[in-house]
């Protein structure tokens, strides 16, 4: 089936690689209209059939300004984020407020951003990428990260409760171990640590999956295409897991 977000304007964060880059191309695929931002503006250069931004999602100036410039939208991704490695006690200040910052706060500043003219448009699907490390479950050296992906499943929860009656749908997607450009960072800065290098690292990635091979991109963004259409219009305040069996066992 083709053409299932055809009239729909999406704005999607951290489009530049990954799975928000997977998000725009399969949601511009689909027919939508899709502004695609990035901290990056040259990994946005090669992205076809959207407009493109440079935003840090960070800047609360930058992130009013991105508002007012895509105008209102049907559907927002947040899907910018980053992954901190190590305990609590590896998590300095500095550390704990970096990911604080871009994994919860700045999801909340984009959508109060985008939310009034979603509800000036009488509707909208919200889809914020979370993670299967959090409130479902834990991983080794994943503290922070867990943190705050949990703190994304209890704003995405809150928002649906709030506007359901305003036509305001929002859904967490939970990723496991996704195959993409941070994931293949972390394996080698892990890797640089350990006697076997980076295929050590990426075995120890493989270990945990119990389907034996890692998540793509492409199958987060299938589930955010269903997300973002009409034919998930009775679903909201859910956290879809997407981890390949990993929370599971």
């Amino acid at each position: 089936m083709a053409g299932r977000l055809t009239g729909k304007r999406a704005f999607v964060t951290a489009a530049g690689a990954g799975i928000g880059r997977a998000v725009a191309e399969a949601f511009a695929r689909e027919g939508a209209s899709v502004v695609a931002a990035d901290i990056d503006a040259g990994a946005l250069a090669t992205l076809a059939g959207c407009e493109t931004m440079r935003l840090d999602v960070r800047d609360r100036g930058a992130v009013a300004a991105a508002a007012g410039a895509s105008g209102p939208v049907d559907v927002l991704v947040n899907a910018a984020g980053y992954v901190h490695h190590g305990t609590i006690m590896d998590c300095d200040e500095d550390a704990w407020a970096f990911s604080v910052e871009l994994n919860l706060t700045a999801m909340y500043r984009v959508t109060r951003a985008f939310l009034p003219g979603m509800l000036e448009k009488g509707g909208g699907s919200i889809v914020n990428v979370a993670s299967a490390v959090g409130s479902i479950q834990a991983a080794p050296n994943r503290f922070v990260y867990g943190a705050t992906k949990a703190g994304v499943i209890g704003l995405t929860k809150a928002i649906a409760a709030d506007f359901v009656k305003q036509g305001i749908r929002c859904n967490a997607i939970c990723p496991g171990t996704v195959d993409s450009p941070s994931l293949r960072a972390r394996m080698a800065a892990l890797g640089a640590t350990l006697p076997g290098g980076v295929a050590e690292a990426e075995a120890l990635f493989l270990a945990r999956q119990p389907s034996g091979r890692l998540g793509t991109p492409a199958e987060i963004a299938a589930l955010a295409v269903y997300l973002a259409s009409d034919e998930s219009s009775f679903t909201t305040g859910t956290t879809h897991v997407i981890d390949g069996g990993w929370s599971n066992t």
